[in-house]
C-alpha cells in the first residue's frame, strides 16, 4: 500500500463510519454541517478539554463558525458542557459531559454490519467478521489507547448522521 492507497482507504473507512451513524432526532436536515465536521470538533475536544472555540477552529483548520456549529450540536446531545472561561469571561470553554447522554448512548450502541455490508456489496458473514476483525486491529494500534474502547474520541458523538 502506498500514501495515496492509504489515503483513499481513510476517506472508504470515514463514509462507511457516516453512514453508520443513527439519524439524529428532527432527521439530519435540521442540522447545518455533516457528522464528519461534528466529530472532528468532539475529537478535538475529548483531547484538549476545557479549551475555547478559537483553540479548536486553530487546531483543526476548521472555520470558527462551523466549530460554533458542532459545539451547539454536540452540547443539545449531552456531550459537551461549556462554562465561561474565568480568566475571560467573554469566552467559553469547552469540555466532555461527566455523564454519557442518552443520545451518546444510543450511537454507541449502533453496529457497523449494515454499513460495512453495503460498503463491500456483499453480506456474506466470513467477509464481513474477516474485515471486521481487520478494523479492530487497525483500531486497537491506531486510535489513542485512553480506555480503549470505552472512551475513544469518537465515542462522543453527534446529534445527527
Amino acid at each position: 500500500m502506498n500514501g495515496v492507497e492509504l489515503f483513499l482507504l481513510g476517506r472508504a473507512l470515514m463514509k462507511i463510519g457516516e453512514e453508520a451513524l443513527p439519524e439524529p432526532p428532527g432527521g439530519a436536515g435540521r442540522y447545518a454541517g455533516s457528522a464528519r465536521l461534528v466529530l472532528i470538533v468532539a475529537s478535538d475536544i475529548a483531547a484538549h478539554p476545557d479549551t475555547a472555540v478559537g483553540e479548536i477552529a486553530a487546531r483543526t483548520g476548521l472555520p470558527q463558525s462551523q466549530v460554533s456549529s458542532a459545539i451547539a450540536r454536540l452540547k443539545e446531545a449531552g456531550s459537551v458542557q461549556t462554562a465561561p472561561d474565568p480568566v475571560d469571561r467573554r469566552r467559553v470553554l469547552v469540555r466532555q459531559a461527566a455523564e454519557v447522554s442518552e443520545r451518546v448512548a444510543q450511537v454507541r450502541a449502533v453496529g457497523i454490519e449494515d454499513a460495512l455490508a453495503s460498503a463491500l456489496g456483499s453480506d456474506d458473514p466470513h467477509r464481513l467478521r474477516e474485515v471486521s476483525e481487520a478494523l479492530n486491529v487497525l483500531a486497537r494500534n491506531l486510535l489513542p489507547q485512553s480506555g480503549f474502547p470505552e472512551s475513544r474520541p469518537a465515542d462522543i458523538v453527534p446529534p445527527s448522521g
